[in-house]
């Protein structure tokens, strides 16, 4: 594995730039969806929760590429995407026809879970202008050449939106590449996204080709298994010593065949009820193998967004230090806390993120 070389901040208009769909969340709050009389509404989606993690938490430069619908609910997401600092000027307008009937904007009920009771999602995403982008669509030398960018990122959720978004992400990845733009991906696998295109056939065909271009390869087990083809064994609900080995033996397995890898990060979740989960995460750079804090028994409030708040506090680690250590540790702080707070995208603050890194309690800050 080789290093990762970042680009310098002064030659770049963006330290973070993402690629993906962006939907409005519908929560019931303590309600369930199938029987709620009222929903608060956030907006989230997998590659947009990393920028604007990186943005809000950690002040960075964001920007997202993504498409809407031109009516009054992509404004309002465009107007929750600006309430978090993130660029919008990248955004690509599509005329609507007062219906839907051409293209629409994503919708996303969640509950959150409890107890026994694990939280479960619905979406209302077919036919989206996310989803209808192809290659050809986006200027990326414009914005890899000209304007310049630290970091790429985006995801299997949107590959998985359509037959044309695999080519988008594959043309996004070479241009970044082409100007010296660090690339990551996060596996995000979701069964419900495939089914009707292929299921995990077509995924795997899909993400063996983007994984060809990707520096940081993000994802959990079900990911690598799922997605890529790396069976994890011994793993069950509890990760012991030996299943964390078997995490290691995983990564190896996919350094071999992808020498492209410079990281390769995978959060670990024991999931023992909707409200208690084991969490920790394992990065692997530069030939050795670097463990997050282990939180055993985490108290989650809304597990949503999670994994991205990992993906965003290891990306500011990366580039503020460059040290794999420090980058695991902040991604799993970043993710715990995120957990704490409802919505798709954390509310957390560096500085809250960097006392729970040393250790920090939860007594009250006055």
């Amino acid at each position: 594995m080789s290093k990762l070389v970042i680009r310098p901040a002064e030659e770049c208009r963006y330290d973070i730039l993402s690629l993906g769909e962006i939907m409005l969340r519908f929560d019931p709050g303590d309600e369930r969806i199938h029987t709620t009389r009222s929903f608060k509404v956030w907006e989230g989606g997998g590659e947009y929760n990393v920028a604007r993690g990186l943005r809000r938490c950690f002040r960075q430069r964001a920007a997202v590429v993504t498409a809407f619908a031109d009516n009054p609910v992509g404004r309002l997401l465009e107007d929750f995407i600006l309430q978090g600092g993130v660029d919008t000027s990248l955004i690509k307008w599509v005329p609507f026809d007062g219906i839907g009937r051409n293209v629409r904007n994503g919708l996303n009920f969640t509950e959150r879970g409890f107890g026994v009771r694990g939280a479960r999602g619905c979406s209302d995403r077919g036919n989206t202008a996310a989803s209808q982008l192809k290659a050809g669509d986006i200027d990326w030398e414009y914005i890899f050449g000209k304007l310049g960018v630290r970091w790429f990122h985006t995801g299997g959720i949107f590959a998985a939106l359509s037959e044309t978004t695999p080519d988008v992400v594959i043309e996004a990845l070479k241009a970044a590449k082409k100007y010296g733009t660090v690339t990551s991906y996060d596996l995000n696998y979701r069964p419900s996204l495939w089914k009707g295109i292929g299921g995990q056939a077509k995924a795997q065909e899909v993400n063996k080709e983007i994984a060809r271009y990707v520096d940081v390869m993000i994802g959990n087990e079900e990911d690598f298994t799922a997605s890529l083809g790396f069976e994890v064994e011994g793993v069950d609900e509890n990760l012991t010593k030996l299943e964390t080995d078997s995490f290691k033996a995983m990564i190896k397995k996919a350094v071999a065949t992808y020498p492209n890898f410079k990281v390769v990060a995978t959060t670990l979740r024991a999931v023992k009820t909707a409200t208690f989960n084991d969490w920790g995460a394992i990065c692997y750079y530069d030939g050795e193998f670097h463990e997050a804090i282990h939180r055993p028994n985490l108290e989650i409030f809304d597990r949503v967004g999670g994994g991205d708040s990992f993906a965003s506090g290891l990306v500011y680690g990366f580039l503020s230090t460059g040290d794999a250590e420090k980058a695991v540790n902040y991604g799993a702080a970043h993710g715990a806390l995120a957990m704490t707070t409802p919505g798709d995208t954390s509310m957390a603050l560096r500085e809250e993120v960097e006392k729970l890194m040393k250790g920090g309690g939860a007594r009250v800050d006055r």
